[in-house]
């Protein structure tokens, strides 16, 4: 659709920003915070950008005052945050340990003191080490009740304050990236059981979801998934089923059983022909029925274009670029199904991503069109080297045209009828980018913070926080 004219943002629209607990708070062993499974995965040598850690990340645990006053002046009207999991239940269960509790109190009051809605995550990939070792964490059954009963305290705790909640993120990711690809904790390479896994997180999420019902009646609660819509390669009809199948097994196999607590019917029949399917109990689904999202959380970053991909011969998995070396990642497929291929259309970053904002629009309208749901966008944002000049200016004009461009696609998307609610960009502050470091930046605050070296953690404030504190103050109609 070419519109005349686009439809405003929604007068309430949550103009907000996002972080994780592990890659912001820091103090990792600090009042009586457990280990985490990535507070021991990023100390196996090779398996991080520079052997870079969480230990201090950027130390919002110490500085969250002046981070959200940061954010006031901004005029931010929300901000996402994760809970450490070990900060609540050190050993993922038992004792409550009430200075954690005590950290993410002072963070919602600060936040509503300064009228920033808080949205608060439930799981951002921080399980705590303790149950990896007890019973291989998501690997069991078991953790459906730990996982729900960490939920209820937070919303016993919280309820009354915080409206929005997002119970799993990235489901997709930490699942794949820890059992197919070997690149998140546990670091494991086993088919079978990463699509149990996924169904015991579909489990546990439904369980959560169903028990928030119950202790916070008037609030709002989805998970949040990692949205690359698929494109064919041509019009070629090989290329086209290419992409559908991917589209099925990427993104279908976990938005299906979110949104209608199913899982897609040709994916299934695919597992099944190759001995994949995950084991399903009595109740299963009936729990699944139960736990039906408010929204869907959708954390978008780029879009995928796939091939035709031959089961003789056909390329298995590839890699992915986490040193910034543009050009370095390679395609990566599953023979008889689809291969990856870049897409002539679209520039990519530095780190070999996509920038594509009509690809936001697309996965927006797909949304719609599937679930019929209200969609928050949890995460978008451009990770990009930064450079401070004299007098601490950092020009990251770059950055601001990157999210220009999907803010047009969003207020497009809502134009074709997309019910969005919020719009939160990764990230508010610079931070831990997981295997990449802290040389990959999104932040519209630069920190001073480093690979290698003592550093002092200085915010600076980029070029981009006075532009979106202009969007936020004129409620999207100052793009430019």
């Amino acid at each position: 659709m070419i519109h005349q004219t686009l439809k405003c943002f929604p007068k309430d629209f949550l103009w907000g920003a996002a972080s994780a607990a592990y890659q912001v708070e820091g103090a990792w062993d600090k009042d009586g915070k457990g280990m985490s499974n990535w507070d021991q995965f990023v100390r196996i040598p090779g398996k991080t950008y520079k052997g870079t850690t969480g230990d201090m990340a950027v130390d919002h645990y110490h500085r969250y005052q002046e981070d959200v006053k940061l954010m006031a002046e901004m005029g931010l009207k929300a901000y996402r945050f994760s809970v450490a999991w070990t900060r609540v239940f050190p050993n993922g269960r038992g004792e409550i340990n009430e200075k954690g509790m005590e950290f993410y109190d002072h963070l919602i009051n600060e936040l509503i003191k300064n009228g920033i809605e808080p949205i608060l995550t439930l799981y951002h990939w921080d399980l705590p080490q303790s149950l990896q070792e007890e019973y291989g964490g998501w690997e069991s059954r078991r953790i459906i009740e730990d996982f729900t009963n960490y939920s209820v305290e937070l919303f016993k705790r919280f309820g009354d304050r915080v409206k929005y909640w997002v119970s799993l993120n990235e489901q997709n990711i930490f699942t794949s990236h820890g059992y197919l690809h070997a690149t998140h904790p546990p670091g494991m390479k086993d088919e079978k059981l990463f699509y149990q896994v996924n169904h015991h997180a579909n489990l546990a999420n439904a369980s959560v979801i169903k028990e928030f019902r119950k202790y916070v009646p008037n609030g709002k609660i989805g998970p949040s998934f990692a949205y690359s819509p698929a494109y064919a390669a041509s019009s070629n009809p090989i290329d086209i089923l290419a992409a559908e199948n991917a589209e099925e097994l990427n993104n279908h196999w976990w938005m299906d059983i979110y949104a209608s607590g199913k899982y897609p019917k040709m994916a299934w029949s695919y597992l099944e022909e190759k001995g994949l399917t995950p084991i399903i109990e009595k109740g299963d689904f009936e729990l699944l029925l139960e736990g039906m999202p408010d929204f869907m959380g959708v954390n978008y970053y780029q879009s995928t274009t796939f091939e035709s991909n031959p089961l003789e011969g056909g390329i298995g998995a590839g890699k992915m670029n986490t040193t910034g070396e543009k050009g370095t990642s390679k395609d990566s497929g599953i023979p008889g199904l689809f291969k990856t291929i870049a897409n002539p259309n679209v520039e990519r970053t530095n780190w070999d991503w996509n920038i594509d904002p009509q690809g936001l629009r697309i996965a927006l309208r797909r949304i719609t069109s599937r679930y019929d749901l209200p969609v928050l966008i949890s995460e978008n944002g451009l990770g990009e080297y930064d450079q401070v000049d004299q007098g601490d200016v950092i020009n990251d004009d770059y950055r601001i045209e990157y999210l220009r461009s999907h803010m047009i696609a969003i207020q497009e998307a809502i134009s074709d009828g997309v019910d969005l609610f919020g719009y939160c960009v990764w990230s508010f502050t610079d931070l831990l980018s997981w295997l990449n470091g802290f040389q990959k930046r999104y932040g519209f605050v630069y920190v001073n913070q480093h690979e290698e070296g003592d550093h002092d953690l200085r915010r600076i404030k980029k070029k981009s926080f006075f532009w979106y504190k202009g969007v936020i103050d004129s409620n999207g109609e100052k793009l430019f």
